[in-house]
């Protein structure tokens, strides 16, 4: 499998909005995109759900409509909780590439499997359509993304070699975590053979804002190195990780990764020692490990706005003596623009079941309500 020459890539997740806060800015996007091709990065990340379904168009508009497309890579994702049949997936592989704008993509994953998607997965012949769509040149590579342990991707890998690849969360906050597994996950793949691809290495944009004395410890090493890019730079510096995920939400975010990721370097021996230190820092003082992927509020009866009450939880119990009264009125600001609030969950568990990294978000919620109401 032949591999991209940089190792990043552009995630379609996160992109800028227009003002309404929902539709993608397509001339913000596009100018984006623009610097990222003509600093020599070609790698595009989308997926049938992001941005509520514009990513894929907006991948078309902003890049298969005004570059050749030998020029860069396209990878997207069949939403296998909106599958019963193979022939769910027939149909969606085909809206989405009508969608993209494009008669094959370069790679397409299984998107977030964990041990019960495995399973259906399995029971509807999951991944013999895949291997039928690569064989047919619609899919030139195939993979899943995975959220879960890795005793279930040991026995996914073993079972399924015709995966060629596996998107795997890894970041250095979540390394030793005994939910996400990074270490674990990202060892199976590698003794399995599996190229790795790496998303939410900033944690959601969480680890580009570091508490103060971990900010202190890496700027003492390198004073202009941002805190996402030392994120970036420990995922790109595992030896079996072939292309990093970022989200990228405007211009400073894409200009500072592709400045350091134009000719990357691996971590040294003693940057490594400054992340293991910071990464202690991080985690004693992040209450909610959200990493704001939103796959929770698509379904919420009560519109609540829960990766946006997490982050002024998690930002109030690190500053607390200097920001609460700043995240309680930016928690009325959510709750005036029509969200609910976080004590109106009714626990029907709808976002729990959707969560990657597996909250506990109806007693996180809980938390949220008595510190803000």
């Amino acid at each position: 499998m032949a591999n991209p020459t940089k190792k990043l890539g552009f995630g379609l997740m996160r992109m800028p909005l227009l003002s309404d806060g929902k539709t993608v800015h397509l001339e913000a996007v596009k100018q984006m995109v623009d610097v990222f091709m003509q600093r020599g990065f070609t790698y595009f990340d989308t997926a049938w759900p992001y941005h509520d379904g514009q990513s894929e168009n907006i991948l078309r508009q902003a890049v298969v409509e005004r570059y050749d497309r030998n020029r860069f890579t396209i990878t997207t994702k069949c939403p296998v909780w909106e599958t019963e049949t193979t022939d769910d997936m027939e149909r969606i592989f085909n809206a989405q590439l009508e969608r993209l704008g494009t008669h094959y993509v370069d790679y397409y994953w299984l998107h977030a499997l964990d041990r019960g998607r495995i399973e259906k997965m399995d029971r509807i012949g999951a991944w013999d359509f895949m291997v039928k769509l690569r064989d047919s040149g619609r899919a030139r590579h195939i993979g899943f993304s995975y959220h879960d342990d890795a005793e279930t991707l040991e026995r996914a890998l073993a079972a399924h070699p015709e995966m060629e690849i596996v998107q795997l969360q890894i970041n250095y906050a979540d390394w030793d975590s005994p939910s996400v597994q990074s270490r674990l996950c990202y060892e199976a793949a590698t003794a399995h053979g599996r190229p790795v691809v790496v998303m939410e290495p900033v944690k959601g944009g969480t680890l580009a804002k570091v508490p103060e004395r971990a900010l202190e410890l890496m700027r003492g090493h390198s004073p202009q190195a941002s805190p996402a890019s030392w994120a970036v730079r420990y995922a790109a510096s595992l030896p079996n990780v072939m292309m990093v995920l970022s989200g990228m939400s405007d211009m400073e975010q894409l200009m500072d990764n592709t400045s350091y990721m134009q000719e990357f370097k691996p971590l040294d021996n003693a940057e490594r020692d400054i992340i293991r230190r910071v990464a202690d820092i991080y985690n004693d003082n992040t209450a909610i490990q959200c990493t704001a992927c939103r796959y929770c509020t698509a379904g919420c009866p009560m519109d609540i706005a829960i990766p946006d009450f997490f982050a002024l939880y998690n930002t109030d119990k690190r500053y607390e003596q200097h920001s609460h009264w700043l995240n309680e009125k930016a928690y009325k600001t959510l709750l005036q623009a029509g969200h609910g609030a976080a004590s109106q969950c009714i626990q029907c568990g709808q976002c729990e079941s959707q969560c990657p990294q597996h909250l506990p978000i109806i007693d996180s919620l809980q938390l949220v309500a008595q510190a803000f109401e």
